[in-house]
């Protein structure tokens, strides 16, 4: 990000330096008009970037939001397979005093 700052600086002093120079410095028209387009090619380099920006900043927030939501849908998952197992042991458990219980009886 601060590499992203550091030329949105630089390119706002570029464009200030651009936006100084006048015809008091005699220089002929076709370099003026030249600068005058490198400055409009800078600025729509400038949207250009921080629109990107702002659709990186956008997805960024989004893939964040759906790992969250991936890792309390996996803990929740994790839970119940937890449970599942408990009740499994239990009901193994039951089942082998139940069958111990018949034994006893079939003696």
């Amino acid at each position: 990000m601060s590499n992203i700052n550091k030329k949105e600086k630089n390119l706002n002093q570029l464009i200030e330096k651009l936006n100084s120079l006048s015809l008091s410095y005699s220089q002929p028209n076709y370099e003026l008009e030249k600068i005058r387009t490198e400055k409009n090619e800078l600025f729509r380099q400038k949207n250009e970037i921080e629109k990107k920006n702002q659709e990186l900043l956008r997805e960024h927030k989004y893939l964040k939001e759906k790992i969250k939501n991936l890792q309390l849908e996996n803990n929740k998952k994790s839970e119940l397979e937890d449970k599942f197992n408990q009740d499994i042991e239990e009901l193994s458990q039951e089942t082998e005093n139940l069958v111990s219980e018949i034994d006893k009886w079939q003696m």
